[in-house]
């Protein structure tokens, strides 16, 4: 069988023009761009989709990712700035915002990421204290996102967020810190149980002072009560006996014996109540106490109307 000239030709045609169109038509799968390079040359971007390029001229250069991407910044001994050795990792969350910068301005992006990352780890670590860097880790992270995000602008790259993985200390240095602590414990303790018993032997001694303070003003006070009681006796008695001189003056001989008897009674019960043996001779009958208090107004009238001559 032989074969036409023109159909090899149409072949070939066809062969040529499924080439040329598989070369030109490129599918940009989703979260990626792709850099178009003519001669070697960067000249546009391809977005996500399906996209068509000079065939056999244009050619992919670059395929990069825009999705939001993570990397491991790996262990390392830091020394801080009170001269403590301490082992910090952590983790990077970038994405690329210009592809083009991100291609063409930077060799191996997430490697040199990780390199600017790792030095200046060391420099926030290296400005901080021991204290400071294990109780601050979010002042680090934000510190060295704003560094590295941006240091790594002009490469097209937008840091989202760095944290500190883990911060480890040597096994000297951890049980130095143990030590410390548990001493610092003791202290807080015995400050503690001082502050108490202090406070205990204050609330004491102001008891003990509030009592005193009562007890003397209740004895002021009993000693002013029984004092006034003495001054009203004083005056009643007085008030009695300025009654009883007007009365004698006035010649009123019964005010006399009802004020003479009084006493007598008086005196009889203090003698009544006395612990002491004694023996009493004197009118005892109610007879004779009115006798005797009778006696006596007589006389105190004879004495206050002398016979005239």
């Amino acid at each position: 069988m032989i074969v036409s000239p023109f159909l090899i030709f149409t072949l070939i045609v066809v062969v040529l023009a499924v080439l040329i169109v598989y070369a030109g038509i490129k599918t940009v799968p989703q979260g990626e761009q792709w850099t178009v390079e003519r001669f070697g040359r960067y000249t546009r971007t391809l977005e996500s989709g399906l996209r068509v390029i000079v065939p056999f001229i244009d050619r992919i250069g670059r395929r990069i990712s825009i999705m939001e991407q993570v990397l491991d910044v790996p262990p390392q001994t830091v020394i801080t700035k009170d001269n403590a050795a301490v082992i910090a990792d952590g983790v990077v969350f970038f994405r690329v915002h210009d592809t083009a910068r991100a291609a063409y301005q930077v060799q191996h992006l997430q490697e040199a990421i990780v390199n600017l990352t790792t030095t200046n780890l060391r420099s926030v670590i290296g400005s901080m204290d021991l204290d400071d860097t294990l109780s601050k880790r979010a002042e680090i992270n934000e510190t060295l996102m704003a560094i590295i995000d941006e240091a790594t602008n002009p490469w097209g790259v937008k840091i989202m967020r760095i944290e500190i993985r883990d911060l480890r200390m040597s096994d000297d240095l951890q049980a130095a810190m143990n030590l410390q602590m548990t001493a610092e414990r003791r202290r807080r303790a015995s400050v503690t149980e001082a502050n108490g018993l202090r406070e205990a032997e204050i609330l004491k001694a102001q008891g003990q002072k509030e009592g005193e303070i009562l007890r003397a003003q209740g004895m002021r006070e009993a000693a002013f009560l029984e004092a006034e009681a003495r001054e009203r006796a004083a005056e009643a008695d007085a008030k009695a006996t300025e009654m009883v001189s007007r009365a004698i003056a006035a010649g009123d001989i019964q005010a006399v014996q009802f004020f003479l008897g009084q006493k007598y009674v008086e005196a009889l019960q203090a003698i009544g109540t006395s612990s002491n043996s004694k023996l009493v001779l004197m009118p005892l009958e109610a007879a004779g106490i009115t006798g005797a208090i009778a006696g006596v107004g007589e006389l105190v009238k004879a004495m206050g109307n002398p016979p005239k001559a």
